[in-house]
């Protein structure tokens, strides 16, 4: 009852990625890596800690389990650094629907984007440059990048519920399309930016009767198959709507509707207006729709600044391509996690309410202070309820623990107008000292 939202990640966390279940899922896909004394799930929760800002390093967690590992710290890190790309992102893939499952029990879901469709927001993202701590860094000062990966967001969970990683901090994000278009069901709706408005790809998302919203790329040849013509205003901005044509790579013309926003204020480049193609029907989405949509593209953006910012999903001491990844999808699993709680959370108090006032923010400072002490009241064997309990029981479980939150603790800091100050230079009165007594100042007197 103290601490309700870390009961219910603790929770989600043991029912969707187990020890079990993840040795199971190790074995199933790892093509080179195997297990000896060391087993998956206990790098994985080793890495999770970390992830979690609960321990600051691998370093540091592996010496407060040391006792339960019959391993050394070498080997656990020979293990980390080897963990395969195809392992990393199946954890993510797999986690994904089974915390899918629990939000879609509790009614939990957002208000959806478009009725009978679902929506993927898709960018990249490329982890920052790690320390040179690798023999091969030590002689060059740039920085070293040790990966990138395409990121699948769903906005009506509000997860991360696939990745597309590489290895190869430099390899472009085009590269990965091929990967991505197997996973692709009818009546997908993948939003995206104008880097994978590529031919080959957008004519395959149509072959498999799904759908895109894409910003036009340069590159991209179109032609005219009707008039422009006025479809209304979005937030002050000018929406035109036309007919043209974009062919695929056997010159079969594919009918698309063209969307250009003039934007009443220009954006970071100084351009002032964007073109949107898509192959939905004006029918399942105006203009003025597809526009908007677009716009809320940017909570992929949100959700990895919050990745930065509350999970730590770029442990730049892991130099290793194959242990950064690995790092990143563990805090996508963790954020996942996050989003479970917030899906009770929109059941028991409404979206609109968690949306407005809730604050990911606090939750993630709540989660870091309560897992020790929660750890030491609760037996690891007493989380094992949670493995075989029907859906529909955790869901009942789950309402019942959210309905003792309170919300106060977890308020959004409410953001004030700046004053206008003027911009007029005063003058120093104390130019050419290097020091001033704070003390003395507030007192009136010369410091």
């Amino acid at each position: 009852d103290k601490a309700p939202i870390s009961i219910i990640f603790r929770a989600t966390l043991e029912r969707t990625i187990n020890p079990e279940f993840i040795n199971n899922l190790y074995d199933d896909v790892s093509q080179k890596q195997y297990t000896r004394k060391l087993i998956f799930s206990t790098i994985f929760e080793l890495m999770n800690v970390v992830v979690c800002k609960i321990k600051p390093s691998i370093n540091a967690a592996y010496k407060e389990n040391s006792d339960n590992i019959n391993s050394s710290l070498t080997a656990v890190y020979d293990k980390i650094n080897g963990v395969e790309i195809g392992t990393s992102q199946a954890l993510v893939r797999e986690t994904s629907i089974k915390m899918a499952e629990v939000i879609h029990s509790v009614s939990g879901r957002c208000e959806p984007w478009i009725p009978g469709y679902r929506i993927k927001v898709m960018d990249g993202n490329c982890i920052e440059a790690t320390e040179h701590r690798i023999d091969e860094l030590r002689d060059t000062k740039s920085g070293a990048l040790p990966g990138k990966s395409l990121v699948i967001y769903e906005p009506e969970l509000e997860m991360a519920t696939d990745v597309f990683p590489v290895e190869d901090g430099h390899a472009q994000e085009r590269s990965l399309l091929d990967q991505v278009l197997p996973t692709i069901e009818k009546n997908d709706v993948l939003v995206m930016d104008r880097n994978f408005a590529v031919r080959s790809f957008l004519a395959g998302i149509t072959k498999q009767q799904a759908y895109y919203i894409v910003r036009k790329h340069k590159g991209l040849a179109w032609s005219v198959a009707g008039e422009e013509k006025y479809a209304g205003k979005d937030e002050g901005n000018k929406i035109y709507e036309q007919l043209c044509t974009i062919e695929d790579d056997n010159g079969v013309s594919i009918k698309v509707r063209r969307i250009r926003i003039e934007l009443k204020e220009s954006i970071r480049n100084g351009e002032k207006e964007l073109v949107i193609f898509t192959n939905l029907s004006r029918s399942a989405a105006p203009a003025k729709l597809i526009a908007e949509i677009y716009r809320k593209r940017w909570s992929i953006e949100t959700a990895f600044q919050e990745l930065e910012a509350h999970l730590h999903s770029e442990i730049n001491t892991l130099g290793y391509p194959k242990a950064a990844l690995f790092g990143f999808c563990t805090a996508l699993i963790a954020y996942n996690a996050m989003a479970v709680v917030k899906g009770v959370l929109r059941r028991v108090y409404g979206e609109k309410n968690i949306r407005d006032n809730f604050s990911v923010f606090y939750m993630a400072i709540h989660l870091q202070m309560e897992r020790t002490g929660i750890d030491m009241m609760v037996e690891e064997s007493e989380w094992n309820i949670f493995k075989n309990m029907s859906i529909n029981n955790f869901s009942v479980f789950l309402v019942e623990l959210t309905e003792k939150v309170n919300l106060s603790h977890y308020q959004k800091s409410k953001q004030t107008k700046r004053k206008n100050r003027s911009k007029a230079k005063k003058e120093d009165p104390y130019a050419g000292h290097p020091h001033v007594s704070t003390a003395r100042l507030l007192r009136g007197i010369t410091p």
